[in-house]
């Protein structure tokens, strides 16, 4: 978990989610959550809610939101938020008791937990906390996202990243080698596309499905797509396009991030 506070420590993960790619996977998560969301003002956890970038519309549209984080410069911001209580914590054991919650928002956890069974502990504690029939929605990150950046950015003429991104693909665990750039992340779990709802089922949820976010829409250039999501007209258009493969299994794995959304 060193790795993980060092790389958050930075205080870089708000701004990340105000433009460009972070921008449309911001909008499209908060698209997706609302299908499931229980009517306001219902009880919502934000396990890994790092600053609150979901806390922060939940509680504006009434909810009433408990955000848990393991980075105490996420909490110090997140309690800053009208409406949100915020505390540090680990997704793998909840301070809460059982069906505690409407809804459980996971946007982080399972990146970081390398372990399989630190995953499934993840999941049965975010199913625990939510009541008979709420829903659990959990992001991950795809198993081809360092691929696909890489080609993107131009970065697999870098022996290091090409190598990483080897390993990535062959057993989902990114490990950026040391001195390696901001941008190559920290130590994370990817997901092959099918294998969160694999999760979420052995946690005992059912009626599971399987979204891309952000679908191909990340691969727009950074300074065109933003612009796009900045112009109402241009923004619908795109979430439009996305919404229409959103859960096509031959295009989740081009997604960078999927949630997987399942019933307690």
């Amino acid at each position: 978990m060193d790795g993980l506070q060092e790389y958050y420590a930075r205080g870089e993960e708000d701004a990340r989610l105000r433009a460009g790619a972070g921008l449309l996977e911001l909008l499209r998560t908060e698209e997706l959550v609302r299908r499931y969301l229980p009517e306001a003002p219902a009880s919502v956890v934000d396990i890994g809610g790092a600053t609150g970038a979901h806390a922060r519309w939940l509680a504006r549209d009434g909810y009433q939101v408990y955000l848990v984080d393991p980075v105490e410069l996420h909490v110090s911001a997140a309690s800053a938020i009208p409406g949100v209580r915020a505390t540090l914590g680990d997704a793998r054991a909840l301070d809460a008791e059982d069906g505690s919650y409407g809804f459980a928002l996971m946007c982080g956890p399972l990146y970081h937990l390398l372990a399989a069974e630190d995953r499934a502990a993840a999941w049965r504690e975010a199913r625990r906390v939510v009541r008979p029939g709420g829903h659990v929605a959990a992001a991950t990150i795809s198993r081809f996202a360092a691929l696909h950046d890489g080609l993107h950015r131009g970065l697999l003429a870098d022996n290091g990243f090409r190598e990483m991104v080897g390993r990535d693909l062959a057993t989902g665990v990114h490990r950026p080698p040391e001195g390696s750039p901001f941008d190559w992340f920290t130590e994370t779990y990817f997901h092959h596309p099918a294998e969160a709802a694999e999760e979420a089922r052995a946690a005992g949820l059912t009626e599971v499905s399987t979204f891309a976010i952000e679908g191909t829409g990340w691969l727009i250039p950074h300074a065109e797509l933003d612009a796009r999501l900045r112009e109402e007209r241009e923004r619908e258009r795109l979430l439009w396009a996305l919404r229409q493969t959103e859960t096509e299994p031959s295009v989740l794995g081009a997604s960078a991030h999927l949630l997987t959304v399942g019933r307690s």
